[in-house]
């Protein structure tokens, strides 16, 4: 007799299938439980517009959450009718009262300051946050590159299921290219080491690994940075080596910039707005920097013409300097 699995497994195999990132498998299975248990444990197919309009409006009004982390939950619970309960939402027209949004212009580095955090972080991580700034990655995009996404041959990388699951090549930086080629020599010897050793496995995706059951231990599919141990994966709970942690890389980014003593406020993510920005200047279209960048819209790419016009503005003279 088949055992009926439970809605939150089903929600993490539909997961799994379409390759989210396990980070976007635990949000989306908290905020669906956070959503069924705000209704006393009412199943979802017994809900609808009401419900829904009224969790979200609760988190706006007395949870006070920010639009993003509001529209995160609005995403998971989107997932769960369409991708697990079949049922397309859209068409409600869910008129919940949305948390207050508040644009900003991205904070930007100069070439100058780029270069001085670059010179201050950790030398085991140099390599990786010059590739954050040189392509104009995400963290998780520079974290999840693994060594067949390096084509050497014609200089460029592959980005593959990013965050706007639009796959996309960026030009390999030319500097970076022997660096490069020596960090695929350590990444081979360490995978001989760890295969030695009896471990040697990697992740691949869901319906990757099922389709191909060896290709975890190849060495193409080793991550191009990976972690100094083995750790266990918290789906398989197999002994593996993963990628760097983005929590220590963030750490080793905040503590370079403070090292640099710059005074604005820096994250990984700083050195993509940089990145775009400097292209920007540079006279590359808008269009040719959203593919770069992977934007689905141009829109989202604007934002960076407002932080050049923003930096002409600087150089308009007071009337006190007249």
């Amino acid at each position: 007799m088949q055992v009926k699995k439970k809605l939150l497994d089903l929600v993490r195999d539909k997961i799994r299938f379409k390759h989210y990132s396990y980070s976007t498998e635990r949000t989306y299975v908290h905020w669906i439980k956070h959503y069924i248990f705000f209704h006393n444990k009412k199943h979802p197919i017994e809900m609808g517009k009401m419900e829904i309009e009224s969790y979200l409006t609760k988190l706006a009004t007395k949870d006070r959450v920010s639009p993003t982390t509001q529209n995160q939950a609005f995403s998971a619970i989107l997932f769960l009718y369409k991708e697990v309960l079949g049922v397309d939402i859209s068409e409600w027209n869910i008129q919940a009262l949305r948390a207050q949004e508040r644009k900003h212009i991205p904070v930007v580095l100069t070439k100058d300051e780029v270069r001085s955090v670059l010179q201050n972080v950790s030398i085991e991580y140099t390599l990786l946050v010059y590739l954050m700034y040189g392509c104009g990655l995400r963290m998780n995009e520079a974290l999840s590159l693994r060594i067949k996404d390096i084509d050497f041959g014609f200089n460029k990388i592959y980005i593959w299921d990013s965050k706007s699951l639009q796959d996309r090549t960026v030009p390999l930086p030319q500097k970076l290219k022997t660096k490069l080629l020596e960090q695929v020599e350590i990444v081979i010897t360490l995978h001989k080491q760890d295969l030695d050793n009896g471990y040697g496995s990697v992740y691949i995706p869901y319906a990757l690994e099922k389709k191909y059951p060896k290709s975890k231990f190849e060495t193409k599919w080793q991550f191009l940075f990976p972690m100094k141990n083995i750790s266990t994966d918290p789906r398989t709970k197999e002994q593996r080596r993963h990628h760097v942690h983005p929590q220590t890389l963030g750490r080793n980014i905040k503590v370079a910039s403070q090292k640099a003593n710059l005074n604005k406020r820096i994250t990984s993510h700083i050195f993509r707005h940089s990145y775009a920005t400097h292209l920007l200047q540079a006279g590359i279209d808008l269009r040719s920097i959203q593919e770069l960048l992977g934007h689905k819209s141009v829109e989202t790419t604007m934002i960076y013409t407002h932080v050049v016009s923003e930096m002409n503005k600087a150089k308009v003279i007071s009337p006190l300097d007249f």
